[in-house]
């Protein structure tokens, strides 16, 4: 939705697909016009989820191994010729993660968590499925191999993209924390955000990644600590009325 600036890259680093299919759930700019225009192929649908609507983009597709691929995800060109090789060769296997490397206000992230997050993204029709409502990840019981290039995410090019992210995804995670029957937090409102920091800046070597490293963790933190109060806030029975959980887009965030 409203992915204009992002989906012409998307599409152009496809060049190892046989059939490109958007899935558009209602964008108002000119991300239609821009799929069009390079040959893909646009699918309307409604907003049912972030698993939910990756599930129902492979659905649409005519072949039977599925790129799953954010708007705002790329392939880097190390990663497209493993495909290509694999298209020669034939695959070994169902499916295949890759590493996802973010570029974070202007720079590529090596540290903070946030590499290699490998993702499952390569699989054959029928061998899993997307599923999770905060952070959807596709779940699968064949052997999954391993490729080596990466899958590009470009994040977040400003600070306030970041804050609305982790806004709507701290709600989120708390739906799908209540909706599994969680209520009590105990002390984990107080404990978990400066564990998060901690773990984000010294034992993920956020350090190395400069101030945006520094960033990554205190945001991180922020995160945990909205996730908890919203939780609280739903166990009293109030609700998340300003939220924008359930229509954010979920490629804006590696890992909030």
């Amino acid at each position: 939705m409203n992915e204009e600036r992002n989906v012409a890259r998307a599409i152009e680093s496809l060049r190892c697909a046989d059939e490109i299919v958007v899935v558009d759930s209602g964008s108002t700019d000119r991300t239609v016009e821009i799929a069009q225009n390079l040959g893909a192929r646009v699918v309307e649908s409604g907003w049912p989820g972030f698993a939910n609507q990756k599930n129902y983009a492979a659905a649409q597709a005519a072949n039977d191994w599925i790129l799953s691929l954010d708007a705002d995800e790329s392939l880097s060109e190390a990663l497209e010729a493993e495909i290509w090789r694999l298209k020669k060769t034939g695959p070994q296997f169902d499916a295949y993660t890759m590493p996802r490397m973010a570029r974070y206000l202007g720079r590529w992230i090596r540290h903070s968590g946030w590499y290699p997050d490998r993702k499952t993204r390569l699989y054959r029709r029928g061998s899993g499925r997307f599923e999770g409502a905060a952070h959807d990840s596709f779940r699968t019981s064949a052997k999954v191999g391993r490729l080596r290039g990466d899958l590009l995410h470009h994040a977040f090019a400003t600070r306030e993209e970041h804050e609305a992210t982790v806004e709507a995804y701290s709600a989120a995670a708390a739906l799908e924390l209540f909706a599994q029957g969680k209520r009590r937090t105990s002390g984990a409102p107080s404990i978990a955000p400066a564990w998060t920091f901690f773990r984000r800046i010294i034992l993920q070597a956020g350090f190395l990644d400069g101030r945006r490293g520094w960033q990554i963790a205190r945001m991180s933190a922020r995160y945990t600590r909205l996730k908890y109060a919203k939780l609280a806030q739903l166990s009293r029975g109030e609700s998340l009325a300003n939220s924008s959980a359930e229509r954010d887009d979920p490629a804006r965030s590696p890992t909030p």
